[in-house]
């Protein structure tokens, strides 16, 4: 069989493509490492995990680190896929050395070097390591029934593989039928029953059985461009881009065999692999891994649109990677190097709790009008209301935020993620608040004030309100009324002979903040007021008046 024959005539020798990329210029130690996103689906937050830590390694080795992406099933492509990458990638700040828009060992896309995987599939075949198949759906789905009733592991290798040996006569036969073929590599002779081990940059030393199978190397002849599977090119690109590091799941420790075997058979240098133990759920009565398909919080746009700061989350990821870093103020993790070999074996769990805590915690530490400018990046996506508000009212917005916030040693953390700004401080914001609707609003209903007592309390604060800096002498104005207007001086007293008074004076400070706020829970309520302002404070108290239809 003429194998040339089967390939474009002017299609490169490998030689060819080693000249087009060369070894790299790198100090020793430089790590190349790569992240191989597919997009038959958006990615998952542990695709950012492991771009972290391969945007760590390599910069902190003074190496590269690229993204390739591996879209050669493309009947499985996500519309939006390659957006939803660009938008993770530059969310996080994982911004790769080389991808899709530059870099000088590309391309980046595996579905555009089909020229580079036909050049090395020609050589193998011209070197007996690979051959011609062209068994049928039915006639692999017999074999493997027929595996099965004879016990032996299901597979395409040695006698069951059927086309490994044909006579060169039936070969030709198929292809001048014009029959579709694959192409197959050809499993190294005496694999059954191997071991194969290697060394993992996390785990150590890992043996595995050895792989038997002959495995598709090429998809079928009658697709257009041929494209390889995902084995053999991994092998070709890691090679060509000159990757020395490759940090994956651990879901690929048992393709590593065949992988050994595709790099000693197109004679490759070998590559260093470490295999990274997923990211986990907690569910009743044990964990599982983080799922797409179940959990919100594993897609990359669910912290995105949830507002949570990118720094946090990459804090979080970190000290997942390695527990040291968890221990560190957030500056200095993020700043700290990781180690690979203090990953690690068991999956951690990704506790959204903790990571609304550390989000908090980080957000407390930010200057109002750091936290003005992000909100309003987050919310011209996701709230544009938002943005129209806070871009008629910055001042009033920064007002808002430094309440318990400036000045303080530990100022609130109520702001967990950018998307609470609104729950958190859209009261302040008269587009964003709705009035109490007079003595009988619902939401006075659990002071259990009786309307006339409000409408009488109201009256009386309104006419001789004082819009006081001192916030104890402001606070002395709500007390005086409430004894003025019979409450009880204290919950104490209140509660040794409720019936003789209206409350106490926590229920008439709560009517106030309930008039100002909307809620029984605020931040400083005095604070509140002089971010509010006279007139805008006035407007609120005076709806405690107002009648109900």
């Amino acid at each position: 069989m003429n194998v040339d024959a089967l390939f474009p005539a002017d299609l490169p020798e490998p030689a060819y493509w080693e000249e087009q990329f060369p070894q790299r210029e790198l100090p020793d130690g430089a790590k190349v490492t790569r992240l191989g996103p597919s997009p038959t689906g958006f990615i998952h937050i542990g695709g950012i995990y492991v771009g972290m830590i391969d945007r760590d390694i390599a910069t902190n080795t003074g190496g590269v680190y690229l993204v390739r992406v591996e879209d050669t099933d493309q009947s499985r492509e996500v519309e939006g896929a390659l957006e939803q990458f660009a938008r993770g990638f530059a969310y996080f700040g994982i911004d790769s050395d080389e991808d899709a828009n530059h870099g000088s060992y590309g391309p980046y896309l595996q579905s555009q070097r089909e020229q580079i995987y036909l050049s090395f599939v020609r050589e193998l075949l011209r070197q007996g390591k690979a051959y011609l198949c062209f068994a049928t759906k039915e006639e692999l789905a017999e074999t493997t029934q027929r595996q099965q009733a004879a016990k032996v592991p299901s597979g395409y290798y040695g006698k069951w593989a059927i086309w490994r040996d044909a006579p060169a006569a039936d070969v030709e036969a198929k292809l001048a039928e014009g029959a579709a073929y694959v192409v197959r590599f050809r499993a190294p002779d005496g694999a059954d029953g191997q071991r194969a081990s290697f060394v993992d940059a996390i785990r150590g030393r890992l043996e595995h059985e050895a792989n038997r199978n002959d495995a598709v190397i090429l998809k079928s002849s009658d697709q257009s461009p041929r494209l390889p599977t995902y084995h053999f090119a991994h092998a070709v690109d890691d090679h060509l881009m000159r990757v020395n590091l490759v940090i994956r799941g651990d879901e690929w420790i048992s393709s590593v065999p065949l992988h050994q075997q595709l790099f000693a058979a197109l004679e490759f240098e070998p590559i260093e692999y470490a295999h990274i133990a997923p990211l986990m759920k907690q569910i009743p009565g044990g964990k599982r891994k983080l799922s797409k398909r179940k959990d919100p919080e594993a897609g990359v746009d669910f912290y995105i649109a949830e507002g949570f700061p990118a720094e946090a989350v990459l804090y979080y990821l970190r000290g997942l990677a390695n527990g040291r870093l968890a221990e560190l103020p957030l500056p200095e993790a993020l700043a700290a190097p990781i180690h690979l070999d203090q990953c690690g074996v068991a999956g951690p769990l990704v506790d959204l709790v903790k990571l609304e805590d550390i989000s908090a915690n980080h957000i407390a530490t930010l200057t109002g009008q750091q936290i003005f400018d992000a909100v309003r990046v987050w919310a011209t996506t996701y709230d544009p209301e938002l943005v129209t508000v806070l871009d008629s009212n910055p001042d009033l917005a920064l007002r808002a935020l430094a309440v318990e916030r400036d000045g303080v040693d530990n100022p609130r953390k109520d702001l967990r993620k950018w998307s609470t700004f609104r729950p958190e401080y859209g009261f302040f914001f008269p587009e964003l608040f709705t009035p109490v609707a007079g003595p009988t609003d619902e939401r006075l209903a659990a002071l259990n004030v009786a309307p006339d007592v409000i409408t009488s309390f109201a009256s009386e604060l309104i006419a001789g309100y004082e819009h006081l800096d001192d916030p104890q002498a402001w606070f002395a104005q709500i007390r005086d009324l409430a004894v003025k207007q019979g409450f009880a001086p204290n919950a104490k007293e209140y509660k040794k002979n409720p019936d003789a008074y209206p409350g106490s004076i926590r229920e008439a400070s709560q009517l106030v903040r309930v008039a100002i706020t909307g809620s029984t829970r605020s931040p400083d309520l005095h604070a509140t007021t002089q971010a509010l302002g006279a007139p805008e404070t006035l407007r609120r108290l005076q709806a405690l008046l107002a009648k109900t239809a």
